[in-house]
């Protein structure tokens, strides 16, 4: 009789787990099934959001067509036109091309000694940034990084061996930067004495810039977002 009951109770026992793992199991089946449901919506969501933002756009484009078509017929359309070219440059969607300067910058080709530290010895953002500021100050009117224009907004940030700028573009060494501007005047920034160059040459950091009668800053292809900034009045 102690055997059967015995039995009875791991039957009772195996039972009663058997029921609480399939209520576990279906429980957790429902969780993952309300999460892939609450996930697919709130894609969805994101998905129509986008596609109002396109629609907006699209308007918007319109409009503008419009308007230009428009323009030959006003007495102020080569005002605009002229407007419309010079605010192009500034935004960096035309190509540009003139005198000007190619930087190169490379990683130092001097062996590192047992004790050195090795980050004095390879390129990194705050490097290429100096060189960047200094050929901005020497009045260069466009410029880009490995056939990458440089906007206003453009940031440059160090990630490893690399470096990354205008959100998703990432470069590695060697830094070809392509400037437009007075080759002299920029050439001239950058070698003084006690300068940018001067001082990555201290560490073997490779130097090399080329005064060119033409060279050419490709448009910048990417999007431009304002996240925080509105017209007036909207």
């Amino acid at each position: 009789m102690k055997i059967k009951s015995y039995h009875w109770a791991l039957a009772l026992v195996g039972l009663v787990l058997g029921v609480m793992l399939a209520m576990q199991f279906r429980v957790t089946g429902e969780i993952q099934h309300n999460e892939t449901i609450q996930r697919t919506r709130d894609l969805s969501g994101q998905i129509n959001q986008m596609k109002k933002e396109r629609d907006s756009l699209q308007a918007q484009v319109g409009n503008l067509r419009a308007q230009i078509d428009r323009l030959p017929s006003s007495p102020y359309a080569s005002q605009l036109k002229e407007e419309m070219d010079r605010a192009s440059v500034l935004a960096g969607s035309t190509e540009l091309a003139g005198p000007g300067v190619q930087v190169t910058l490379n990683d130092s080709s001097i062996s590192v000694k047992p004790g050195d530290n090795p980050n004095l010895y390879v390129l990194h953002d705050e490097d290429v940034l100096r060189v960047l500021n200094e050929i901005k100050a020497s009045g260069a009117e466009a410029i880009s990084i490995n056939g990458q224009r440089l906007l206003a907004t453009t940031e440059i940030r160090c990630t490893g061996p690399t470096i990354v700028l205008n959100k998703n573009k990432r470069l590695a060494p060697p830094y070809v930067i392509t400037a437009i501007g007075n080759p002299e005047t920029i050439e001239n920034s950058l070698m003084m004495r006690g300068g940018v160059a001067e001082t990555l040459l201290f560490w073997g950091i490779q130097v090399s810039v080329k005064k060119l009668p033409q060279v050419t800053v490709p448009a910048y292809t990417g999007g431009i977002r304002y996240d925080y900034a509105r017209e007036q009045g909207q």
